[in-house]
């Protein structure tokens, strides 16, 4: 895993989530959809706030303050190949899902902007780090440093299709 690609990519996909910021009227960003579920800004306060916590344990693991655990092997599949199992639905763990809250427009554009800094901060230390070195995930379990920015990218493109399938259903209203 290039820790460098991987970085790129995920700097283009929270791009691609600031983008598409300026297709939101405040009233609709905060707007329940017809399909139920987060509203667009439930899911931007979500996204960024785990990533926010995932440069934290990122961070951690650079600084050697995880622990030597190993890593589940149904877990480097979905690392492996970028994606979470097919699924209906996927539910935040109750403590991350309590952390969500509805957010304005301006308020996810500066939480994108914390998320570049913070990320940019840790990005050049990311390839040095111990690769047994790990911090607890909530769900996936023990992940190493370039594990935790891998699961970083394939969060924001699970969330940015959550964005799409909102879209449809507000469109699909009419």
């Amino acid at each position: 895993m290039n820790s460098d690609k991987v970085y790129q990519s995920v700097l283009s996909i929270a791009e691609a989530y600031r983008k598409k910021l300026g297709a939101f009227g405040a009233d609709q960003f905060e707007l329940e959809p017809p399909i139920g579920g987060w509203s667009y800004s439930e899911v931007y306060s979500h996204i960024f706030d785990a990533s926010l916590l995932s440069v934290l344990a990122i961070n951690s693991c650079i600084k050697n303050e995880g622990k030597l655990k190993p890593t589940a092997f149904l877990v480097k599949l979905v690392l492996f190949f970028g994606m979470f199992p097919p699924r209906k639905k996927y539910k935040a763990p109750p403590k991350i899902a309590a952390r969500v809250k509805k957010i304005s427009i301006t308020a996810a554009q500066q939480l994108i902007t914390d998320f570049e800094l913070q990320l940019a901060n840790v990005q050049s230390k990311i390839k040095d780090a111990d690769p047994k070195m790990k911090v607890k995930h909530p769900v996936l379990g023990y992940l190493n440093a370039k594990q935790w920015l891998r699961f970083i990218e394939i969060h924001l493109k699970h969330h940015y299709q959550q964005l799409q399938r909102i879209e449809n259903s507000f469109s699909q209203q009419h």
